[in-house]
């Protein structure tokens, strides 16, 4: 079994594509083709089905996919390893929620290349159900995650700050014009809502499971960008980050209501797998993110809501 092999397994599982898998290793479609037939008779099993133009992982090709990651992501950590007293260099594969890439990342991106340009950052979003399975297989070196709960024992962590997280609305939806506003007054309202395994959503439906209280309707979203714009509307209340609509506050295009019920604020964490060989150009980019995060949370901008300040 060849590194080679290994390497046009992992991209023709990403593209299930003869042509564009060529492409990308710089190749001909023939020698993509010979290289996995190699494999599969090495492994005795075939790891692909070809139905017509169509091209499908076989149940054995879905079981060797993580196993094939592993060995290349140990192989390329080896790489490094080598090198460990050059500069940080190579790529550093990241995930992150599209709050924290839009709204805090660019000042500590805008830093690292300054400071490591041979390193190739490769951002890429994730459902937090999806999360330990792309730290485990090596397709994220790392992640940033919005949650409160420690990490299980396979993964290591770092706490970067608390985000504030505000339930909003139009100026004037009639909750807007409330002292305050209880779990209680969500009852039969319109709610716009990140997807599920969301951190801070999951805080405000376990609010609303525990007090029995049902919304009219919940409208999920993929983009927070998108939950603004709602909002803006007046098509329903939102939750999202302090960091996300900072502006539209500041313009009067959202309003920021009075929440009495416990705390949706939330953690920013950084982790990692633990047996994961932690590069240089890791450990730069977590000192980086906890420099610049830090001083955000102590230093930053304040947003001023109704004589409060949030950060």
């Amino acid at each position: 079994m060849e590194v080679r092999q290994l390497q046009i397994f992992r991209i023709l599982a990403e593209e299930l594509n003869f042509t564009r898998t060529a492409e990308r290793v710089h190749t001909v479609q023939s020698n993509v083709t010979t290289q996995i037939k190699a494999l599969e008779e090495e492994l005795g099993t075939p790891l692909f089905d070809r139905l017509g133009r169509r091209v499908t992982l076989t149940d054995a090709g879905r079981r060797f996919q993580p196993f094939a990651e592993q060995a290349l992501t140990a192989m390329e950590q080896g790489q490094r390893a080598i090198q460990m007293d050059a500069e940080p260099s190579g790529p550093l594969r990241i995930g992150a929620p599209e709050s924290v890439l839009t709204y805090r990342l660019p000042q500590v991106l805008r830093a690292y290349r300054r400071r490591f340009p041979h390193v190739e950052l490769i951002f890429k979003p994730y459902s937090d159900m999806s999360l330990c399975a792309k730290l485990e297989t090596g397709k994220f070196d790392m992640a940033i995650q919005m949650s409160d709960a420690k990490p299980n024992p396979t993964f290591q962590y770092v706490r970067l700050r608390t985000e504030r997280v505000f339930l909003l609305s139009d100026a004037s939806h009639p909750l807007a014009k409330l002292r305050v506003v209880k779990p209680a007054d969500l009852a039969g309202q319109m709610l716009l809502l990140t997807e599920g395994g969301c951190g801070y959503r999951e805080k405000l439906d376990h609010v609303l499971a525990l007090q029995n209280i049902r919304p009219g309707n919940v409208t999920e979203f993929s983009s927070v960008e998108a939950i603004k714009q709602c909002v803006i509307a007046g098509m329903g209340l939102a939750l999202l980050p302090a960091i996300v609509v900072s502006r539209e506050v500041r313009q009067h295009q959202i309003k920021v209501l009075h929440w009495a019920g416990p705390s949706l604020d939330i953690a920013t964490q950084v982790l990692w797998h633990k047996d994961k060989w932690v590069s240089p150009a890791m450990a730069a980019f977590q000192e980086l993110m906890q420099e610049k995060l830090e001083d955000a949370e102590t230093a930053g901008p304040q947003l001023a809501v109704e004589g409060s300040l949030a950060c």
